[in-house]
């Protein structure tokens, strides 16, 4: 459900620091919101906390959010040590493989450049007759 920026309450959080909003920012803007935050029914910030600083930053007044059953503060901690906690940081070697395969898409070799050249030619010859 999306809920307004405004409406949402933020108690106190296990991370202190946030960084790297600028970067977060940036991805939001580019490619959209891929995870929702996570609110209880009374509109207490569960998880997300980064994704709310930038979707603030960028402007926005609505945001993606799934409500939980998280009344307690008991639950609301623990929902919040799990998210951060299990999460697995992508290995170096994975990260730099899907950069070089990224760039193999976006920059084709000289033989598939020019078989498009040549699909192109015949589609614009024979789309003439």
């Amino acid at each position: 459900m999306r809920i307004r920026i405004a409406e949402i309450k933020v108690g106190r959080r296990i991370r202190k620091e946030l960084t790297g909003i600028d970067d977060l920012a940036a991805s939001l803007e580019r490619y959209g919101q891929l995870h929702p935050i996570v609110i209880n029914r009374r509109n207490m910030l569960v998880s997300g906390r980064r994704r709310l600083a930038a979707a603030r930053r960028l402007g926005w007044t609505t945001i993606e959010a799934l409500v939980v059953d998280a009344a307690d503060r008991v639950t609301r901690l623990e929902l919040e040590l799990e998210e951060n906690a299990q999460r697995v940081a992508v290995p170096t070697e994975e990260v730099a493989d899907a950069y070089a395969r990224l760039e193999r898409l976006r920059s084709p070799g000289f033989l598939l450049r020019l078989w498009r050249a040549i699909a192109a030619f015949f589609r614009r010859v024979f789309s003439r007759a």
